[in-house]
């Protein structure tokens, strides 16, 4: 409910209702951003809203701005809510910092602090210095759930790794044969595209890539577009990816990555290349070692969201090395059976049940006869 006055004694309430609707805000550039945060602007004199805005997409005006144009004279002597410090340097755009003193904006409120090292403190200093009234840390928390994929990439420099796999009731990928198609239904299938259409890679293991060959395209209803056309990438240590698999016939038209082993074949590498697909080879000695060099690669790159869609052993080692970050699970009400039907999570596992990692922010659907379960795996 919207605060209905504005005395200091309101003041938190109204700091708090202002803050949530800058986070709503900022949560529309999902998957349009990065590798920038998302970010939510509310200008408000009092408990009135006068000026709003978010940053829309790579390259665009940031949030205050936005909202600064929007509430026009009504800015001068008012209180902006941002999601986040506020920048001061000159990047794909000026200093919001700049905008802010030019608007004659009196306060500022920001949840977060920006680690990024070029803003770290700079922006709310710059502020404060000039005479603004400088508030941080209201819903912190939230802010730091919403942007945590961009705080990953900045302290961690790799991505945030999302986890997806469909399984039956008794928990298979698929059947002994390898055969798994489908397990779950149409309703399910379309928020992967989804899921896929916010990520900057989608990855899967050679197993999963021979048996299913997998296009890894976004595909979305008629008349809509995906906020992003992720990399393929198929970990694949020993090149063997079929070069009249549909991977590799379309790598002309999407980009598809293979990440080998050192060892890797030099003929089957350089067919690759032939083929149009990018080749990037891992020196580690071990499957665990490659896969962190891959992903300190993507973070090199300032990919923020890589998902992944198996198979089980990729998923698995992945959880081995802690860089899951989040789940989305379809659970499809049939059951498969087969002592060697594969499971999502294979690798070395946990010892023990209360070494098991519990998931945070748990929302479950049904999508017609599927159930879906989402969340973050809590570190």
């Amino acid at each position: 409910m919207k605060p209905s006055q504005s005395s200091a004694a309101d003041q938190p309430e109204i700091d708090s209702w202002h803050m949530r609707r800058a986070l709503d805000l900022a949560a529309q550039g999902r998957g349009r951003v990065e590798p920038n945060p998302m970010v939510g602007c509310v200008v408000a004199r009092g408990a009135e809203i006068v000026g709003e805005g978010y940053h829309t997409r790579y390259g665009a005006p940031h949030a205050e701005v936005e909202a600064l144009r929007v509430a026009g004279k009504r800015a001068a002597g008012a209180t902006a809510y941002v999601t986040l410090e506020p920048c001061c340097h000159h990047g794909k755009t000026p200093p919001c910092t700049d905008a802010l003193l030019a608007a004659g904006v009196a306060r500022v409120v920001y949840a977060l602090d920006d680690p990024f090292p070029l803003v770290a403190g700079g922006g709310a200093a710059q502020l404060r210095a000039a005479g603004v009234e400088i508030e941080s840390g209201v819903h912190a928390d939230e802010a730091r759930r919403l942007n945590a994929p961009y705080l990953k990439l900045l302290t961690k420099k790799r991505p945030w790794v999302v986890a997806k796999w469909a399984m039956t009731l008794d928990g298979k990928l698929a059947a002994a044969s390898g055969d798994s198609r489908w397990i779950s239904g149409e309703a399910a299938r379309s928020v992967v595209h989804a899921l896929r259409g916010r990520c900057d890679a989608v990855v899967v293991g050679a197993g999963t890539a021979a048996a299913d060959d997998p296009l890894l395209t976004v595909r979305l209803p008629q008349g809509a577009s995906p906020a992003r056309t992720p990399l393929r990438i198929v970990v694949d240590d020993r090149a063997t990816l079929r070069l009249d698999s549909q991977l590799a016939r379309t790598a002309h038209d999407v980009p598809v990555l293979i990440a080998v082993a050192a060892a890797a074949p030099t003929e089957q590498v350089a067919a690759l290349r032939a083929a149009g697909c990018e080749v990037v080879e891992l020196s580690g000695t071990s499957r665990a070692e490659r896969l962190a060099q891959l992903l300190d690669e993507l973070g090199r790159r300032r990919f923020t969201n890589v998902l992944v869609e198996g198979g089980g052993t990729l998923l698995g080692a992945l959880f081995d090395l802690g860089e899951v970050d989040e789940v989305h699970a379809f659970i499809a009400p049939k059951l498969i059976g087969g002592a060697q039907a594969t499971t999502p999570l294979a690798g070395a596992g946990l010892a023990k049940m209360a070494e098991a990692r519990a998931l945070d922010d748990v929302e479950i659907r049904q999508l017609g006869g599927d159930v879906y379960l989402s969340g973050r795996v809590r570190k």
